[in-house]
């Protein structure tokens, strides 16, 4: 069985990245990719340069069509099952087709969303329930804009919203926002609404009004939440690699060189960066892939 140089788990913008790098240092990658993207909800993506507002299927398309003139670079939809060896020694077996030997591995498969069990949510997950305002709040700018409250660290994404509207409404969502936080709500204008969020009106997702078990109605024009996410995988755990808790979940814990604390272990994207954001899934991708290619030479 022949030997890659890296094999990438996950093909979304991270694992991508790296393997451009890569294939341009002609290292023999294979690419093992669900299509599963984290994003693929979403309709457009922002703020990725020379890709503003389109959509992050159509950029993924364009980057794997990019990546066939690479002929080191190999493209397998598959699911990796599981993940061992060493140092120069990886095995990673798949649901599809014999295993796969590496010497490097590069984690990229990303996080997945919990959705709260609030009928009409999942449905309008990327259309009108965002979570991102850089993402998303260009287009809705000066619009009624709510926010599902998920804890303490909620405030600060209450107050950076008045950059795009004027016009915010806090949902509590059964939760007990402490005084000094609801007065500096209340200075900034910032409405707080009590009770447990209970359904989501919404029509082909695009959300009217959230119902409450107060037995209140609130329409707003778009939401924004933060559920809380899981590793889209469970490889990390079987060689005992790292992780670092943040307010919605965990993730691969790394250094500075996108190295986990297994040697040859390389993450990168949401998996290993709570701040959810194409460009920065890019930037590591392509960070790590490099790191992983110059350690080949120690």
């Amino acid at each position: 069985m022949s030997i890659n140089d890296v094999v990438i788990i996950g093909g979304s913008f991270a694992g991508l990245a790296a393997a451009l790098q890569l294939g341009r240092a002609r290292r023999t990658v294979t690419v093992l990719d669900t299509g599963q993207n984290r994003n693929r909800f979403a309709h457009h993506s922002h703020g990725l340069l020379g890709h503003d507002h389109r959509s992050p299927a159509d950029i993924l398309a364009d980057a794997r069509a990019q990546l066939q003139r690479y002929p080191t670079v190999s493209l397998v939809n598959a699911r990796a099952t599981s993940l061992s060896g060493a140092l120069d020694g990886f095995v990673v077996e798949t649901d599809s087709g014999p295993a796969v030997r590496a010497r490097r591995v590069l984690l990229a498969y990303g996080v997945a969303d919990q959705m709260p069990a609030i009928p009409g949510f999942a449905e309008c997950w990327g259309t009108s329930i965002v979570s991102c305002p850089f993402c998303d709040g260009f287009e809705v700018a000066d619009r009624h804009w709510g926010l599902l409250w998920s804890g303490d660290h909620s405030a600060h994404a209450a107050v950076l919203y008045g950059f795009w509207t004027g016009r915010r409404t806090v949902f509590a969502n059964g939760h007990a926002i402490p005084d000094a936080i609801r007065a500096d709500l209340a200075r900034r204008g910032v409405a707080v609404v009590e009770g447990r969020v209970t359904q989501v009106r919404h029509s082909d997702g695009h959300l009217s009004e959230l119902r409450l078990d107060t037995g209140a109605a609130v329409g707003i024009d778009v939401l924004f939440a933060h559920p809380r996410s899981a590793p889209s995988a469970s490889l990390h755990d079987r060689l005992g690699i790292a992780m670092v808790d943040h307010p919605l979940g965990q993730v691969v814990a790394v250094d500075d060189r996108r190295q986990t604390n297994v040697a040859g272990i390389y993450a990168a994207g949401d998996l290993a960066n709570p701040m959810a954001s194409v460009t920065l899934a890019t930037s590591q991708g392509a960070m790590a892939g490099i790191y992983a290619l110059q350690s080949m030479l120690e």
